[in-house]
């Protein structure tokens, strides 16, 4: 079978916003996390996206000693998996509602050195460049995804620089162009990764019409792949299959295997490994996804 018979299934394993605490095995710790990532491996996931927890608060952070534990105790163990650390954090903007042209309380907009410092110390195969500025929202809390053109340039030039590749989140039409623009451009080099987010609070639904547009927006060339959120993590697994693309699963999107009833993150690979299988392709393997990206594995 030729690669372009295989699906890359990544996990998304814990993500970094608000989560219901009633989840019993919901990753938290930089242990759990690895675990939860080594356990999706094991399961069949191609590649697992990593976000960190403060252990006490369970609340998402930045900290790049947790990011240091995580990825070395993935490495540490003997199971193969492809390694993208997110570089979406520190990019929220709270406008005070008493001055919107001032940052408000919870505003946590880093420069670029700092938003990729967990990137140069640990050299992951893949890092998410999220393409995008937008209204976004996380429990009852509002706020600016902020992402600059400016910033996203600076960004991907500093991965080029370190050879990890970005893999671009892109939440709705306008970050597609302008990801194309930095392919373009040679900003982005090598097959391009692009990975549609779909089902985001003001973003673009989680719809097929929706996908397939999204699609015929990418180059030729490129690589790409898309989820939808909760309800709509399998249904959107299965779209993308009959479209070709490749697949994210995992507890960032989704905590649950049907209504009631909690799911793992190697529970929701399998399902979507069987949903693979059904369509008459495979999962790719670590090997071969770096082999297609031109990947260093550290």
């Amino acid at each position: 079978m030729n690669f372009s018979e295989k699906v890359i299934l990544t996990c998304a394993v814990t993500g970094g916003s608000s989560y219901n605490k009633k989840h019993p095995n919901f990753p938290v710790t930089p242990k759990e996390i690895a675990g939860s990532a080594i356990e999706a491996a094991k399961a069949g996931a191609s590649v697992v996206h990593l976000h960190v927890r403060d252990p006490i608060t369970g609340e998402g952070c930045q900290d790049p000693a947790l990011y240091r534990e995580v990825v070395q105790r993935i490495r540490d163990d003997a199971t193969d998996v492809v390694i993208n650390l997110t570089c979406g954090g520190n990019a929220r903007f709270y406008p005070d509602p008493l001055d919107e042209s001032k940052a408000g309380p919870g505003t946590n907009v880093k420069m670029v050195e700092e938003r990729i410092l967990h990137i140069a110390e640990n050299l992951p195969e893949i890092c998410s460049l999220d393409v995008t500025t937008a209204n976004q929202t996380d429990g009852e809390q509002e706020f600016v995804y902020l992402n600059t053109t400016r910033t996203l340039k600076n960004m991907a030039m500093r991965f080029k620089e370190l050879q990890v590749k970005p893999e671009m989140e892109v939440f709705q039409a306008g970050d597609i162009l302008f990801a194309n623009q930095m392919v373009a451009d040679g900003i982005i080099e090598g097959i391009p990764m692009y990975q549609f987010v779909l089902g985001v609070k003001w973003g673009a639904p989680a719809t097929p019409e929706t996908m397939m547009y999204m699609r015929n927006l990418v180059p030729k060339e490129a690589c790409w792949a898309g989820f939808g959120l909760a309800r709509l993590q399998m249904p959107m697994v299965a779209q993308a299959l009959l479209l070709d693309g490749n697949i994210r699963v995992g507890l960032e999107d989704n905590l649950y295997l049907k209504r009631g009833v909690f799911a793992t993150n190697g529970q929701l690979v399998n399902r979507a490994v069987g949903l693979v299988e059904a369509v008459g392709k495979e999962v790719a393997t670590p090997t071969e996804v770096r082999a297609k990206f031109g990947l260093k594995k550290q």
